[in-house]
């Protein structure tokens, strides 16, 4: 298998999370700050090796498994760390709303794939969007501290509130369009595992 840049800066985004982990909870002041930072970094990676890879040609089937996998890795591995590291209960919804969400999306992903209409479910515009605020909301909460004045961790929380609504209101589209195929699969008699 031959790498491109697209799928290296694919690999980089993965191989960061246990950077970011470690500077989370390491003991220095500047800890949280360099985390969010690394997160927000890493988050840019996402839109830049999405569009090496449309732009110059370097699609491909291993980089379109691995890039949701490297996402979904960032997601839920950072919306764990601010659940531990803040007890309020409007955390754990946010994590549960996400995570949820994710694993609900990517088992109906495979799940069209298998009946040849995996297409149906491609991501849309407000998935886009959903990500980005997601990422960002993210990135500032991990970030934490004030910066030149601004509540860094309460603005995140903001985006992340938005990101959720995104979160649920791009699942209903996608479950509503892959309604039809699901019936279909009823009408025939299907069951799951």
């Amino acid at each position: 298998m031959k790498l491109n840049l697209a799928t290296i800066l694919t690999l980089v985004r993965i191989a960061a999370i246990p950077v970011i982990v470690a500077c989370f909870y390491w003991k220095a002041p500047y800890a949280r700050p360099l985390a969010g930072i690394l997160f927000g970094i890493a988050a840019i990676t996402d839109l830049i090796d999405g569009y090496i890879a449309r732009n110059y040609g370097q699609m491909s089937r291993f980089g379109a498994f691995l890039d949701p996998v490297a996402d979904k890795l960032m997601v839920t591995i950072a919306m764990i760390l601010l659940v531990q590291s803040d007890p309020k209960w409007q955390i754990d919804f946010l994590a549960m709303i996400i995570i949820g969400r994710e694993i609900t999306i990517s088992a109906l992903r495979e799940w069209m794939a298998t009946v040849g209409a995996r297409d149906t479910v491609a991501v849309g515009w407000p998935g886009k969007v959903k990500t980005t605020l997601q990422m960002f909301g993210i990135a500032f909460m991990v970030y934490q501290e004030e910066f030149l004045g601004f509540d860094v961790y309460g603005i995140g929380f903001v985006l992340l509130v938005v990101a959720a609504g995104m979160t649920l209101w791009s699942m209903f589209g996608y479950l509503k369009a892959a309604w039809p195929s699901m019936q279909a699969g009823a009408e025939e008699g299907g069951s799951g595992a």
